[in-house]
């Protein structure tokens, strides 16, 4: 089978930086799924990407389809001749040439031909086009007088097979082997040879690097490089890092300075300014504290850096200036007195404003600090300014401040640190792997903030779905769920669901609805812990009678986890499984029955008891006394029902269950059903059967 090396290279006005690692890798991946339509096979794929251009290198693609047997179905052999004649005819052969085969039990005309493979390069330029036409764009543009459209307007295509361009008229441009550059470099265009050079030239005739990933980590080393020769550590986020890729092709870090008098202000508000408006990295000294200075990447190489330094310090410097000015404004009013201006802001339709969200928000973080052991009185007051700094002028310019210039101004105002703390961080967990509120108080109040938005989302009817989740509230129930467990709240699940809903006055229909769908997240969050989903369900099915508390449950499932990688865990689960269809058949008895006092009813009952009755009633009280403990410690209960294996195995295999004799089969039901309760406290075993 003959092979060559596709390239394609798409260019373009300058790319948007946040989808360039999107766009090029649906190109990338639309390219392999046609291949595979078309069946033409290849070795592997490379992904480049610059702020110019989205390309795709495949190696060892095949050259041609294989050849391929094309069979039609005609009618029966018993069918009328007109039939016969007519479907020869539309396969252009003579009657006599067409083939008997049986096909479910009857026997039918066929026509069978071999049709040889279709050349790649006769089907590339369909390909290409098929692929780029799949990229899915939120928001195309048109240009010039053309119909085409894309995410930013084309200038130029590459198509190579090998050494050989690739004839093709696509989204107006004709295909060839010229490539560009930077647009003020002494050689802008220049030609790709052969496909899989692609890189290496552009590397020697430009100084670009293609690949995405290479160029990020080439910015990387020169950031940390420059924050070294100003003794200053670099804080590298990687969304950012990602950006600053995506708007550089010829990275080129250098350092630069504000004026120390900006360092008044929230550190935060200085770092958003730099990091949203100019894509800088901000710089800390060995202390960790902000330097008036920053790192920014350029995209040439210059000749006299020192005026690429100037102007950027001198971009930056109004940007801080409203930072302070806004500053110093905000500080002017305090948080409470802006509580009559939420009364403007719309939390959502059908929800009413934010005023009355802030007094749910406040009620709501009460009762969960009474909970939780937070201070009801400063958690209450940080629920209702959390939302304050909406209307402030610094939030209004950055948006991503929301909460954290809250929790500075209300400092300013005198209030409580510890109201303070809580208004800082109310928003988090904002992202998956986000820092969670690092106080009693800040819990209570993120806590009732998530609430309050899911269940009245909910609540209205703006139900996620399996693709659309537009409110991100599959997110905020995660968030909610990480709080409660990683924080190892005893919080009730449902009677906080209960609380927020009656300050909506909801129905309680909404309450269980919204309670499993909180719930039904907990999968995704122990998935990531490698916990298989049917453990999550054993621990899950767990009889409960409204409460829901997340934590407890989310130990047992832990426990679980750890009972099924045990050997002995198979032959209790089938034990489990047993016991479950003895019970399909056999209603577990009425009776006065307890593991304390178990045997000596069975003295009475069973004359005489035999010793498997007398084990296994004993053996139960050890469990028994865990279970109903106040405290319960699931990783020691758990190993303790495995210890019970030999005992359950020795009970089966010596007694029959289901005696002829009434009161022993009561009391060997009645010892079953307690083993089985004691089993269901921690979960539903029998789930685990494969």
């Amino acid at each position: 089978m003959k092979t060559s090396d596709f390239l394609l290279e798409l260019g373009c006005e300058e790319l948007p930086p946040k989808l360039l690692k999107q766009l090029s890798k649906a190109l990338t991946d639309n390219i392999l799924a046609e291949f595979a339509e078309a069946n033409l096979a290849y070795e592997k794929a490379q992904t480049f990407a610059t702020p110019r251009r989205l390309a795709v290198l495949v190696f060892g693609l095949q050259l041609q389809q294989n050849e391929r047997l094309i069979e039609r179905k005609g009618p029966a052999i018993s069918a009328s001749e007109q039939a016969i004649s007519g479907f020869a005819k539309s396969c252009g052969i003579a009657q006599n040439d067409l083939k008997q085969k049986t096909f479910s039990g009857a026997d039918y005309y066929f026509f069978s031909k071999k049709q040889k493979g279709l050349q790649a390069q006769d089907l590339l330029e369909n390909i290409v086009a098929k692929a780029l036409k799949k990229i899915p764009i939120t928001r195309a543009m048109r240009w010039g007088s053309s119909d085409v459209s894309f995410v930013r307007p084309v200038h130029w295509l590459l198509i190579l097979l090998g050494k050989e361009i690739v004839p093709a008229e696509i989204m107006g441009l004709n295909s060839g082997r010229i490539t560009y550059g930077l647009r003020f470099s002494s050689e802008p265009k220049f030609s790709i040879n052969e496909a899989k050079n692609y890189q290496k030239i552009l590397m020697e005739k430009a100084q670009i690097e293609v690949d995405f990933e290479a160029r990020k980590q080439t910015i990387r080393q020169q950031i940390i490089q420059v924050a070294k020769q100003n003794n200053a550590t670099a804080v590298l986020d990687e969304a950012l890092l990602d950006e600053v890729c995506g708007l550089v092709e010829y990275p080129l870090a250098f350092s630069g300075k504000f004026d120390k008098r900006f360092l008044s202000v929230p550190q935060e508000a200085l770092i958003s300014a730099m990091k949203s408006h100019q894509k800088y990295f901000h710089l800390l000294d060995n202390k960790g504290k902000l330097l008036p200075a920053f790192i920014s990447v350029a995209n040439l190489k210059s000749s006299d850096l020192s005026v690429i330094i100037s102007g950027n310090q001198r971009v930056i410097r109004p940007r801080l200036s409203d930072a302070q000015f806004f500053w110093e404004q905000d500080k002017s009013a305090t948080l409470e007195s802006r509580l009559a201006k939420l009364s403007s802001v719309l939390f959502m339709q059908s929800l009413g404003c934010m005023a009355e969200k802030s007094k749910r928000i406040a009620a709501l973080a009460e009762y969960v600090a009474g909970v939780i052991g937070a201070n009801k009185t400063h958690s209450a007051r940080a629920g209702l300014l959390a939302k304050t700094d909406l209307v402030t002028d610094m939030v209004g310019e950055f948006a991503d401040l929301q909460g954290v210039m809250g929790g500075h101004y209300a400092l300013n105002d005198g209030e409580n640190s510890a109201v303070a703390v809580a208004i800082s961080e109310h928003y988090q967990p904002r992202f998956s792997g986000d820092i969670l509120p690092s106080t009693p108080e800040g819990l209570a109040v993120a806590i009732a903030d998530k609430t309050d938005s899911i269940v009245g989302i909910y609540g209205i009817g703006h139900k996620p779905t399996g693709s659309k989740d537009p409110y991100a509230l599959k997110r905020a129930g995660l968030g909610l769920l990480r709080m409660i467990i990683e924080s190892k709240l005893e919080l009730d699940l449902f009677d906080l669901i209960v609380k927020s809903a009656n300050l909506y006055n909801f129905k309680r229909a909404v309450v269980d609805e919204i309670n499993n769908f909180i719930s039904e997240r907990l999968g995704a969050y122990c998935q990531e812990q490698g916990i298989e989903k049917i453990v999550v369900k054993a621990a899950q099915s767990k009889p409960i009678s409204g409460e829901n508390y997340v934590y407890d449950l989310y130990l047992r499932i832990q426990a679980v986890h750890n009972f099924v990688q045990d050997e002995n865990s198979k032959s209790l689960i089938e034990a489990n499984k047993r016991i479950k269809n003895i019970f399909k058949d056999n209603a577990a008895p009425k009776y006065n029955y307890s593991v304390s006092n178990g045997f000596e009813i069975a003295k009475k009952a069973v004359k005489p008891p035999s010793k498997f009755d007398e084990k296994l009633a004993r053996n139960l009280a050890k469990v028994d006394n865990m279970i109903n403990a106040k405290a319960k410690d699931y990783f020691l209960i758990v190993p303790e029902l495995l210890k019970l294996k030999p005992v359950i195995d020795d009970f089966f295999d010596n007694v029959m269950v289901i005696d002829d004799d009434l009161a022993v089969r009561k009391f060997r039901l009645a010892l079953l059903d307690k083993l089985r309760l004691l089993f269901l406290a921690v979960a539903d075993f029998s789930y685990l059967s494969k």
